[in-house]
């Protein structure tokens, strides 16, 4: 099961064994650090317990605050009475402060059981439960108890939130081959009830099943208030100053001090409307979250034949965009159906909500303005009136910056037109969350992948793996490889068909066409490697497998995950500027390949393997890359690399194509002409053959690593 690595010693060296008495609220930190002592010490049954029992006090706490914030809203009112107009504006002002303090903190004692500030957990520790670390503790613990169900649920809830983790995505297909494990165990016990009741609204509406839909939706939109209600009553905590050891002269004064920490609380309110439109385990929100659903809901009601409520949505999504041409021209359709003299107004949980943003926008700003600071607006209805003259110059700068960073990128970005036809862009950099990637899809015909499988089987045992290693990364597949020269050879000795060997160089190079003229159209690219490799599952050695087919490593440079570098040095292949993968089959289990961040674990993209399919991206630190344990069956591909240095062309492949060329003159009739013809109408016979490079030298570690390193003979090439 997954490892795990506790960032809370000091925390565990620190904190008391958590005593527990009648009616009182243990605060969530101290369960949390019994709870991991007691897994560190291999006390499963306790440690469960007290892990429950943390997050059960998590929950509690953001409960209690919640109730205890909307009651002491609605005791401590401020209202603007006699004080206000006789008394000094100060005592009308902070009385009503004073009292809501004191009604806070008596609602929470109560609540509690203790006082407010011993649930004051460190940043570290909420991080936690935000990213539902304890989760991932409690799932081995209870794997260890052989409560297989509640291992299975609190796997899910950790992963729902934490997709990128690569080693509790591994747990997950553990769990569900198990035997004993139903498909409900998969429980997302953290499950926000808005986003489970707006993909299925979302569902019902893209299935024209708008009575549903309707349904759904409107649980989700009455779900989200709540939840933004919720997380912005959470936002009024103590202040948090990022400079805590400022000298005590330069302590702001009583005015600053309150603005500053008030503006703060605004802020976080802002972005709660963020927090409620991020679905657990997304990076990025989803634009537009409340106007849209009432976006949807008016087109259902409409649907369905409900013009009054079609027009109240209508009315409320105007609240947001006022000036939306195919809207107001909805609201017309609407008045006119209704009748004229028939009321339509927004909702007035809509109005509250827009009023009560645009307030606190207007202070933001202000405060901004005056105050100094930044605020990152996270609504893209905000009235452009609404932001100080000052500030929209600023706003307009850094539009045009990000304007023209995106020409820049676009240009370098321009592409060619591909060179055959029938070839089909299936995925682009923007779908595959990066930068230059590219997946294409009928490169090669389902006869030709046929023919260079048969080259793999043909040549298994006479290719060129690594000098007779099994496998260069992992003892649970045997790798097997052929470079272009030596199928040439294998050909020239009758081992195998020359037609195969002849086409291994043409889809190489049909694949090298596509590649230099999607990303570099009129900028020559080399070979800089080619090999064919088949990687298979040894069945005896997969239980309990836990490792990758090949870890996540970059082409070109040295990756560096923890200092978030990546070393473009020797002994690195520097000259690679693309990389490219041709797959030739999908008859296997797992072995796709995945695209990382820089920290090697958070998986931005995932390509699966099929006969045709071509990977392509640029070779450096922009696109950290690995590929998922081959679990059954073999995957055979073949792997490109290409330089713009001639210098550094393959030159085994210049060998491999003299070979070709000698066995040409030697036959009447060149063959490969009764080849099936590609998507094109071409025969395969007509893919050019360019010049190639030098074989690579091994990777290693950045300069000054204690990683243990192996001996050149020994170390692998990068191999997909």
């Amino acid at each position: 099961m997954a490892s795990l690595c506790c960032p809370f010693f000091l925390l565990l060296l620190a904190a008391s064994t958590a005593a527990t008495s009648p009616g009182r609220l243990v605060p969530y930190d101290l369960l949390y650090a019994d709870g991991v002592r007691a897994y560190f010490a291999r006390d499963w049954g306790r440690a469960a317990e007290l892990l429950q029992r943390a997050l059960h006090s998590y929950a509690g706490l953001r409960e209690a605050r919640r109730a205890c914030r909307a009651s002491c809203r609605r005791e401590a009112a401020f209202l603007g009475g006699p004080a206000a107009a006789e008394g000094p504006w100060e005592a009308a002002l902070f009385g009503g402060v004073l009292q809501r303090a004191d009604c806070l903190q008596h609602c929470l004692g109560s609540r509690l059981g203790a006082a407010p500030s011993a649930h004051r957990a460190s940043r570290a520790i909420r991080r936690d439960f935000e990213q539902r670390e304890p989760y991932n503790y409690l799932q081995v613990a209870f794997f260890q108890l052989k409560k297989l169900d509640q291992a299975v649920s609190a796997a899910h809830t950790f992963f729902v939130a934490n997709p990128q983790h690569l080693q509790m995505r591994e747990d997950i297909e553990k769990y569900r081959r198990m035997s004993g494990v139903k498909s409900d165990n998969f429980r997302d016990l953290e499950a926000t009830p808005h986003w489970e009741a707006y993909e299925a609204g979302v569902q019902h509406y893209d299935a024209d099943e708008y009575l549903q839909a309707v349904a759904r939706l409107e649980e989700s939109l009455t779900e989200a208030l709540s939840a933004l209600e919720e997380c912005r009553a959470l936002c009024e905590g103590p202040w948090e100053d990022e400079d805590e050891e400022e000298e005590e002269d330069m302590q702001p004064g009583l005015y600053e001090a309150v603005a500053a920490h008030y503006i703060q609380v605004l802020k976080c309110r802002q972005q709660c409307v963020l927090e409620i439109a991020t679905k657990p385990g997304r990076i990025s929100a989803t634009e537009d979250f409340i106007p849209s659903h009432l976006d949807l809901l008016q087109f259902a009601y409409d649907q369905v034949g409900n013009q009054a409520l079609a027009a109240e949505c209508a009315a409320s999504y105007l609240l947001f965009y006022p000036t939306d041409e195919p809207m107001l021209e909805k609201m017309k359709q609407y008045r006119t159906e209704l009748g004229e003299d028939t009321a339509v107004t927004a909702r007035e949980s809509i109005q509250h909500y827009v009023q009560r943003s645009l307030m606190e926008k207007k202070l933001i700003y202000y405060a901004v303005e005056h105050l100094g600071g930044t605020f990152n607006d996270p609504d893209l209805w905000t009235p452009d009136e609404l932001i100080p003259e000052s500030l929209k110059e600023k706003h307009r700068e850094d539009q045009e910056k990000q304007k023209q960073e995106t020409l820049d990128v676009e240009e370098s970005e321009k592409r060619g037109p591909l060179p055959f036809e029938g070839i089909a862009v299936t995925m682009d950099s923007q779908q595959m969350n990066g930068t230059q990637r590219v997946v294409f899809d009928r490169v090669l015909t389902e006869s030709e992948c046929k023919d260079l499988l048969r080259l793999t089987k043909a040549a298994g045992e006479a290719g060129d793996g690594y000098r007779a290693r099994r496998s260069p990364h992992t003892p649970h597949e045997r790798f097997e490889g052929l470079t272009v020269l030596k199928a040439m050879q294998l050909a020239q000795n009758g081992d195998v068909d020359w037609r195969d060997a002849k086409l291994l160089l043409q889809a190489s190079e049909k694949s090298r066409r596509i590649i230099e003229s999607y990303f570099a159209p009129g900028k020559k690219l080399h070979f800089s490697f080619t090999h064919l490799v088949c990687r298979t599952a040894v069945d005896e050695e997969q239980e309990g497998r836990m490792d990758l087919s090949h870890p996540v490593h970059a082409d070109n440079c040295l990756l560096d995950p923890e200092g978030q570098e990546c070393w473009r040095e020797p002994p690195a292949y520097v000259y690679r500027d693309y990389s490219g993968i041709l797959y030739l089959n999908d008859d296997f289990q797992g072995g796709g390949l995945f695209f990382t961040e820089m920290d090697t674990v958070t998986v931005t993209a995932e390509v699966h393997p099929k006969c045709g399919r071509l990977v392509a991206f640029s070779s450096g630190k922009e696109n950290p890359h690995g590929v998922w344990a081959v679990s059954r069956g073999r995957r055979c591909a073949i792997a490109l690399w290409y330089t713009h240095s001639q210098e550094h062309a393959e030159q085994e492949r210049v060998k491999a194509e003299e070979l070709m060329e000698q066995r040409a003159v030697e036959q009447d009739q060149p063959d490969g002409e009764e080849r099936q013809a590609d998507h094109s109408g071409r025969s395969s016979s007509e893919f050019p053959v360019s010049s190639g490079g030098a074989r690579p030298t091994s990777r290693r570690h950045k300069p000054g690593s204690d990683r243990m390193q192996q001996p050149k003979e020994l170390r692998a090439r990068d191999e997909f």
